[in-house]
């Protein structure tokens, strides 16, 4: 079996650009720079974490600060695969520039998601793939903050199905100086009690290591390992939510669940303190409608009471991969309450959700995943659109079907809206 890519010493780097210049040779230690342009050292502190900067920021100061989990649009990138499923580095970093849009996509990348299939390619792979993503983002930002546009967060995946190599990828996390580390520990395997494993094996890690980053957790019932533990338990949650390195959650549930997680994590956070991420990423446009009428005011409290008053900070949507400028701008209409522009993507996303279903063998098959691979490849982001083994593919037929509807959808989209929030590779 291949040796981890990263360790406990120093995280070794495959082939790749690197800070000052030159390629990374593969089993270099990556020494991190304190150079204008690169991130610095991380504060020693388990209760703080110094945000990753950019180049204007380090500049100014290097007084640490407390972390605010970010607002706005989590797009989980798709993993660009070749057909032994390892990641194509080039077709990836173009990836996550395509979903950065130059400062009108993501506010946050989020890798080594169930949309980047973390669960079926390697674990070598997915902390290869977190050295990826965390080199090109740094590259994104220094080209941000030339514009002066805001930064663009990094949250990297690090569930594996072993609670030994989770926290591996952690700690590569860490070494790769990821903004934020996304764990879905009912993903994992033979964990035990969720609890212990944060409070014990995740504190033990980064007090070894001396410092911390943000970690978000991820709720999500079709990764669950057991299917009869499908959602964080509240209770967990409520407890969680007191370690100083636990920041918020990604849910892919009902209004009901998000709001018990809200009230569970009220008892030890601060109003904004906790961030919840909506993961079933069309709910937005019915948690943020105004409604009218007495009726649709009785709705609207009634999401208000099932919320417990506290609105989700962002939304986690898969689509956007293909469609970030326009999720974008669907995200800050609904927080806007443009019920008209609301309208416009919701047809538009709905549509795109349909497209994305196909008749198979009697039944409604979802194949997502395979569909933003082809829309990428469509758009001239990516050459494979190979999916891994394991996720859903399309056949001929299918991928013709796609095709049309994608181009109707973006026709229709760019006759609706303002050409600005309109991707482009």
């Amino acid at each position: 079996m291949a040796a981890p890519l990263c360790s406990v010493t120093a995280l070794k780097h495959q082939e790749g650009a690197g800070t000052e210049g030159r390629p990374y040779r593969t089993g270099e230690a990556f020494v991190h720079s304190t150079r204008i342009g690169d991130r610095g050292p991380i504060m020693k502190s388990s209760l703080l974490y110094d945000k990753a900067r950019t180049s204007t920021d380090l500049s100014r100061s290097t007084t640490p600060r407390r972390y605010s989990p970010r607002r706005g649009l989590s797009i989980p990138a798709i993993s660009v695969l070749d057909s032994s499923g390892l990641i194509i580095e080039e077709e990836q970093r173009r990836v996550f520039r395509y979903i950065a849009q130059q400062g009108h996509g993501a506010d946050i990348i989020f890798g080594g998601g169930t949309t980047g299939e973390w669960n079926r390619i390697s674990n070598n792979e997915r902390q290869r793939l977190i050295q990826i993503q965390t080199n090109e983002i740094d590259r994104i930002n220094r080209d941000n903050s030339t514009l002066g546009l805001q930064p663009v967060e990094s949250w990297v995946g690090v569930t594996a199905f072993t609670p030994a190599e989770t926290l591996s990828n952690l700690e590569c996390a860490l070494e790769a100086r990821a903004d934020a580390a996304v764990i879905a520990p009912l993903s994992i395997r033979s964990l035990g009690d969720v609890v212990s494993f944060f409070q014990r094996d995740v504190c033990d890690l980064f007090d070894h290591r001396g410092r911390t980053i943000p970690i978000f957790l991820y709720d999500n019932a079709d990764i669950a390992a057991d299917p009869r533990s499908s959602h964080i338990h509240t209770r967990d949650v409520k407890r969680l939510s007191r370690l100083p390195f636990v920041y918020g959650i990604k849910v892919s549930a009902s209004p009901r669940v998000l709001g018990n997680y809200t009230k569970g994590a009220g008892h030890f956070k601060d109003k904004g303190e906790f961030g919840i991420y909506v993961g079933n990423a069309m709910l937005i446009f019915h948690l943020f409608k105004l409604e009218d009428g007495l009726f649709g005011r009785v709705r609207e409290y009634w999401n208000r009471y099932l919320l417990h008053n506290e609105l989700p900070i962002g939304v986690v949507a898969g689509p956007a991969n293909v469609l970030p400028r326009e999720w974008q701008r669907a995200w800050r209409a609904c927080y806007a309450g443009d019920e008209d522009l609301m309208a416009i993507y919701k047809t538009a996303f709905d549509g795109f959700g349909s497209a994305c279903r196909f008749a198979q063998k009697g039944k409604q098959v979802d194949k997502m995943i395979a569909c933003l691979k082809l829309a990428l490849k469509l758009e001239g982001v990516i050459n494979s659109d190979l999916v891994a083994e394991g996720t859903e593919a399309l056949n001929a037929a299918q991928r013709d079907e796609f095709a049309k509807s994608y181009r109707l959808i973006r026709q229709e989209l760019s006759r609706a809206t303002d050409g600005v929030w309109s991707s482009v590779p």
